[in-house]
């Protein structure tokens, strides 16, 4: 054993401890520290106990999550009847919020939901609603986010041993 692999070893541990953290919070890029982690435990492991097919289907859960982590507030702005510019708004506003750290992660998607209804002439009642169902879906990706990151470990966990 090199040198190497046990600092390999800690790391892809320490990836996956930083990727399940940042799948509940919205700062930190949970499911790609998942993915690097368990990533770089099968290359520790020369691809021997897991493998191409194993690490392309991470790759999708990792593709499928990230873009179920875009469109969640967005998704949750529709399904409380808000508009097009809402739903427009909560994407903007989540796109803006990551640039403010945790509370514009949080805030970004009401915010831009509601200057959407707002820009869209609708009543104040209607763009509250639109940005509580926008915060409703944020929190629900997050959910979401964890549940795949747990599927991603638990694949990989099967793999290695059976």
């Amino acid at each position: 054993m090199e040198w190497t692999e046990p600092l390999m070893i800690v790391l892809g541990f320490a990836m996956v401890l930083v990727g399940l953290a940042g799948a509940l919070l919205p700062a930190l890029p949970g499911l790609p520290f998942v993915f690097g982690g368990l990533w770089t435990l099968a290359f520790v492991g020369d691809y021997d106990r897991v493998g191409g097919f194993t690490l392309g289907v991470l790759g999708a859960l990792l593709a499928a999550g990230l873009v179920l982590d875009f469109i969640a507030g967005s998704l949750g702005a529709r399904k409380l009847g808000a508009s097009p510019q809402a739903v427009a708004g909560a994407t903007v506003g989540t796109i803006v919020g990551m640039f403010f750290g945790l509370p514009g992660l949080l805030l970004g998607p009401f915010i831009g939901a509601v200057a959407g209804e707002l820009k869209a002439r609708r009543p104040i009642a209607q763009a509250t609603t639109s940005g509580i169902g926008a915060w409703i879906g944020l929190m629900l990706g997050i959910v979401a986010k964890l549940v795949i990151a747990l599927i991603m470990v638990g694949i990989f966990v099967f793999d290695y041993f059976i």
